[in-house]
């Protein structure tokens, strides 16, 4: 007999974990979360919060997003990526970053109610784990994963309880593998990966100074340090990143991964942050250090029968374009309201295989995108004259040469000028946090062609309600003059429907079909006179349908259906929907 029993057991409390057991306990499905350690997140690892992200924690509840935004650091802080020969030395250029330009700021915030922010991975983390704990989920740190066997009524996990030394038996309906990059669920289930582990070596110093001399005039999370012999990851540079503004900064400095792994003192780090901060004097308080390696890998199927996995143990990757625990929270709010769905008998089992299907994508997307980020950096140090070798002195005449009046210094600056502007597709790629589009039987189109990108898509957001596509952020209006996002009305762990004045036997359909199907499915009608006006307009320009059709949005606020008009048999209709969406 088992020590534990569950419906759900997550192995792993970091952002993915953590984040999928906040909102089981919201769905009120009853879980448990283990951690092989004693506590937390000890370094502040992520940090770039996007808006998808927020969006999540706000349909968490108004008191987690609240709690973030008053944690972290603001967008507008976030600033411009500084490139420079040191913090004390010579800027290099810089580039807006991260939603800060005066156009993709614009973009930002007719895009979403929610704003981008730096939150690092050490204040995020307890905030998910708070939540979840305080709605229900029950922890146990220290405890550590061994092995699993699932069957065809549930999984049975094997830990070891750290403080005892003694094994105790979980068992589960599903088990979930939030374990990180060297996951031991994703090898014991033997999921299948593309890609290659341990492509580059990166060591990370945190420590404590005041910066402030040197960076308050030009606010950013990211100063990147071109001088000869520094070194991050194979990209040829150090990265002084701030972690609080402006005394706690986190540097990020190479190493040959051919080679053992440095050990990292007091002494190295200092000598580190004298040379990339510039000032030979400089005294730190260090924190912690740690090494990490840079890995381009993805799974390529992310569960197997009632197993599943999510985060870092799906996606592995380097943090350019800050798409970790992004990505990682996004996996928890797709899997949570599916297996809520299948254990209150809602949906059939089926529903479970479109997270891998929805997921697996945006798995290889991100990954590939955060490692062609690196190599998007080559430009940069073309145009310095930086490829040369280990030549320093030849290094450094090549970088001084742009500060000559000559044809040839006045190309090598445009040259440096385009390279740095064209790193807005790893700092500023709006489109590749919010375009996710899930293609799979819990999005019926009914044949409805995808719309092509009319921009581009890593760049920008294009909004649509194709089904699969994440709903249109517009601003609705109540009586009372309050705002609400349309995503504001979604989600909440229920199906929602959308529609106008003329679809108003849409709404009335919802009730019986809820009632019918025993879910919450919840009904806005969108005019004059009702509940949500749209006095704008933006909400009619934006949602691809007649006044008499509708949407149907699934929990995680993505489309799972739509109609251009109201249909003879509307009850009829949405049942026949819905029975495919959760595959009754």
């Amino acid at each position: 007999m088992a020590d534990i029993t569950t419906e759900v057991l997550i192995i792993g409390t970091g952002p993915a974990g953590s984040a999928c057991a906040a909102l089981l306990s919201t769905y009120g499905i009853e879980n448990v979360v283990i951690n092989r350690y004693h506590w937390l997140a000890n370094t502040p690892r992520a940090h770039i919060t996007n808006q998808r992200t927020m969006e999540v924690l706000r349909d968490l509840g108004r008191d987690v997003e609240d709690e973030v935004y008053l944690n972290a650091t603001e967008q507008d802080l976030m600033g411009e990526n500084v490139f420079c020969e040191s913090l004390a030395g010579e800027e290099i250029g810089r580039m807006k970053s991260w939603g800060t330009h005066p156009l993709s700021k614009a973009e930002h915030l007719l895009s979403s109610p929610s704003f981008m922010n730096d939150l690092p991975q050490t204040f995020m983390e307890p905030i998910l784990f708070k939540t979840a704990c305080k709605r229900g989920t029950r922890a146990r740190m220290s405890t550590e994963y061994k092995s699993h066997v699932q069957d065809a009524d549930g999984v049975t996990t094997t830990c070891l309880d750290r403080m005892t030394g003694q094994e105790l038996t979980i068992r589960s309906k599903y088990l979930i593998g939030a374990d990180g990059g060297n996951s031991m669920v994703a090898e014991n289930e033997n999921l299948p990966f593309e890609g290659k582990m341990g492509v580059g070596g990166s060591m990370n110093i945190y420590f404590r100074a005041d910066l402030s001399q040197y960076v308050a005039h030009r606010p950013s999370v990211l100063y990147w340090v071109m001088q000869p012999g520094a070194n991050v990851g194979g990209i040829g540079m150090g990265l002084v990143r701030m972690i609080r503004p402006w005394n706690e900064w986190l540097i990020v400095w190479g190493y040959d991964i051919n080679e053992p792994a440095p050990v990292v003192d007091e002494a190295m780090a200092t000598d580190v942050a004298r040379q990339l901060v510039g000032d030979p004097e400089l005294e730190i308080e260090l924190i912690n250090a740690n090494t990490w390696t840079v890995n381009d890998s993805y799974a390529t199927q992310l569960s197997k029968g009632r197993v599943f996995i999510m985060g870092d143990a799906a996606h592995r990757h380097p943090p350019s374009n800050g798409l970790g625990s992004n990505t990682s929270i996004q996996d928890a709010y797709n899997l949570a309201w599916k297996l809520a769905a299948v254990c209150r008998g809602q949906a059939g089992e089926a529903l479970l295989d479109t997270y891998s299907e929805e997921r697996a994508p945006v798995a290889k997307q991100i990954v590939t995108r955060a490692n062609q980020s690196i190599g998007e950096f080559g430009p940069i140090f073309e145009a310095l004259g930086m490829t040369g070798g280990t030549d320093i002195e030849a290094i450094k005449a090549n970088m001084d040469a742009r500060c000559g009046s000559s044809q040839e210094a006045e190309a090598q600056r445009d040259a440096l000028n385009a390279a740095i502007a064209f790193k807005k597709y790893e700092f500023d790629a709006h489109g590749v946090e919010m375009n996710q589009r899930y293609s799979s039987s819990a999005a019926v189109t009914d044949g409805q062609i995808e719309p092509d990108f009319t921009l581009d898509s890593d760049l920008h957001y294009q909004p649509t309600t194709w089904p699969g596509a994440r709903l249109p952020h517009a601003w609705l209006f109540d009586a009372q003059g309050g705002k609400h996002s349309t995503l504001d009305l979604a989600g909440g762990g229920a199906f929602t429907l959308f529609t106008g004045l003329g679809g108003k036997a849409w709404a009335e359909a919802a009730q019986s079909v809820a009632e019918q199907l025993g879910i919450n499915l919840q009904a806005h009608i969108i005019g004059p006179r009702q509940q949500y006006v749209d006095h704008t307009g933006d909400w009619s320009r934006a949602n691809e349908i007649g006044d008499s059709g509708c949407i149907l949005t699934r929990p995680d606020q993505h489309v799972c259906w739509r109609t251009d008009t109201m249909a003879e048999d509307a009850t009829a209709e949405l049942t026949r929907v819905l029975t495919a969406v959760l595959s009754r």
